[in-house]
């Protein structure tokens, strides 16, 4: 996948500017999680969204957990894990705290052979931090500060991030536009460390099908501000009852070098408190496929 080549060259660079080679490097194994995305990230919603877009005030439980897993295909050997949890503090907003962690599997030292020649090398970054979200009015306004930890074999890397969302639904919902910084840490708008994200939604349909409200919408999602061309995300989705989500979404991501084209699919089912999520990338140039499985509860 694209996102592989992009940490080829975090590591390319860690060899010239440590730090900054090491804060690429993070911010690329987390974009190699976010290929399992069914939706572009400023729109993603979500106790565990908050990853992605902090303005995460769609829900009004008491208190909501949130646990995905994520697995890249053998060929990459990359797993994560996102976990959070969040409550309603008063007329403040929601706080939560926020836990993610991406590595790299199966790394070894070898000489001048294939052959591991000594013990593997460890390779990951991790995020912990805290978030808020409020409504004012029909805008949810949403904040993240984060400590970042990133370990390329013996070298470590920590930083502090801080990420600003916003989400506004327009013409009774028909609408809704979202933007968010991602592992936002300098101001500069080449960083390969971070990202800006930015989307909008429409709803395209909604009507009665077997006796239930069936919505469609249709998405668009950018990523840009990272040193390298944009990613751009093409999406539509359909919910039955609010019970039953699909979502599909075509990315064309952009790179250092040639763009790719990856398709991503998710499915969303409701049952009772729990939320459950899969989804599934395409992958590309035959790197096999990519895959998401979270559960988040809502106790009310």
């Amino acid at each position: 996948m694209q996102r592989i080549g992009l940490l080829t060259v975090g590591l390319l660079i860690l060899a010239g500017a440590r730090a900054a080679g090491q804060q690429a490097t993070g911010t690329t194994l987390w974009r190699v999680a976010g290929t399992t995305l069914a939706t572009p990230p400023a729109l993603a919603l979500g106790p565990a969204a908050a990853l992605w877009n902090p303005a995460q005030t769609e829900d009004s439980a008491r208190l909501q957990l949130a646990v995905e897993a994520i697995q890249t295909p053998s060929s990459v050997d990359a797993t994560g894990l996102i976990a959070t949890i969040r409550a309603p503090v008063g007329r403040i907003g929601q706080f939560g705290l926020l836990y993610g962690r991406v590595g790299l599997s199966d790394i070894t030292q070898t000489v001048d052979s294939p052959d591991p020649t000594g013990s593997g090398i460890p390779v990951y970054t991790a995020a912990l931090g805290a978030t808020w979200s409020r409504l004012f009015g029909s805008t949810s306004l949403g904040a993240t500060l984060a400590l970042h930890d990133t370990r390329l074999d013996v070298s470590r890397d920590q930083r502090w991030t801080m990420d600003l969302g916003v989400s506004h639904p327009f013409m009774r919902d028909r609408f809704r536009v979202a933007a968010a910084t991602h592992f936002f840490s300098s101001l500069t708008l080449d960083d390969p460390a971070q990202d800006i994200y930015a989307g909008i939604e429409g709803r395209v349909w909604s009507g009665a099908m077997g006796g239930n409200r069936v919505v469609v919408r249709g998405r668009y999602g950018i990523s840009f501000a990272h040193g390298f061309t944009a990613d751009h995300q093409f999406g539509t989705a359909a919910e039955f009852a609010r019970t039953i989500g699909l979502d599909l979404m075509v990315v064309r991501e952009g790179s250092y070098g040639p763009s790719s084209t990856r398709v991503v699919g998710g499915l969303r089912i409701a049952i009772g408190k729990y939320r459950v999520t899969l989804t599934r990338d395409t992958g590309v140039n035959d790197l096999g496929s990519a895959y998401r499985v979270g559960v988040d509860m809502r106790f009310r």
